[in-house]
């Protein structure tokens, strides 16, 4: 699959070396321009509306996610480009799809690009029609600790569930309970089932998504009308259960 990308970097000699990587490693990907500042970079994501943008995050007067705040509704994936470690968390929090360090390792930009590729791809097949799971039904469940003993679920009445700090909200169907414990302790009692970590926050029953939307990060609709963040490091893994 070919994608459309722009390179938003302040430094003429990385645009340069990413540029040429580019065209060596990555035939598929055409640059269709370039800036070095965020005012620049802003006008050219709207100008050309690109796959896939390549972003430094330190620019004069501002840096990478000053870029990306000024855009809540964009829709292309964000592979940052950046010689300091640190920025990770708040690259993730900002639905990067893939975080290289310079200098660039050309086997990790190769890598970044097929895994917009594969995103990008699976999108198209499934953006807003209505979600058939390569999953069979939900049979089991698992019990619910409480302050007066456990509840016991059946684990297919769970639509999703959501972290609220060490507590879990789990919602059903007609209603929600809330839970002592991480949304990474229900991660691993329901890996077993079609369960997928969409995001820091959710937990979702696969066989309950009904549309999946494009996005920042994407979204997915529950069979409840509920619609929920996707993550940009998650989507790949999400869209491989359709």
């Amino acid at each position: 699959m070919n994608l459309k990308a722009v390179i938003i970097e302040d430094e003429l000699n990385s645009r340069e070396i990413l540029r040429n990587y580019l065209a060596k490693y990555c035939p598929e990907v055409t640059v269709l321009g370039e800036a070095d500042s965020i005012q620049k970079g802003l006008k050219l994501l709207t100008d050309h509306n690109p796959d896939l943008l390549f972003l430094d995050v330190e620019m004069p007067y501002g840096n990478a996610f000053d870029l990306l705040d000024q855009l809540p509704d964009r829709n292309f994936e964000t592979v940052f480009v950046t010689a300091y470690d640190h920025y990770a968390i708040d690259a993730i929090n900002h639905h990067a799809a893939y975080y290289l360090m310079k200098p660039i390792n050309i086997d990790e930009l190769i890598k970044a690009v097929e895994y917009v590729q594969e995103v990008r791809q699976k999108e198209k097949v499934l953006e807003d029609g209505v979600l058939q799971p390569k999953v069979s039904s939900l049979n089991g469940k698992i019990t619910i600790p409480q302050q007066d003993g456990f509840q016991v679920l059946n684990v297919c009445d769970i639509l999703y569930c959501q972290a609220d700090d060490n507590y879990t909200e789990i919602y059903l169907s007609s209603s929600k309970i809330l839970v002592s414990k991480t949304l990474k302790y229900f991660e691993d009692i329901l890996q077993t089932y079609s369960f997928a970590r969409i995001h820091k926050s959710y937990l979702v029953n696969v066989n309950e998504i009904v549309k999946y939307r494009k996005g920042k990060g994407g979204s997915v609709v529950i069979s409840n009308g509920k619609e929920l963040l996707v993550s940009a490091s998650k989507k790949k893994d999400l869209l491989a259960y359709f």
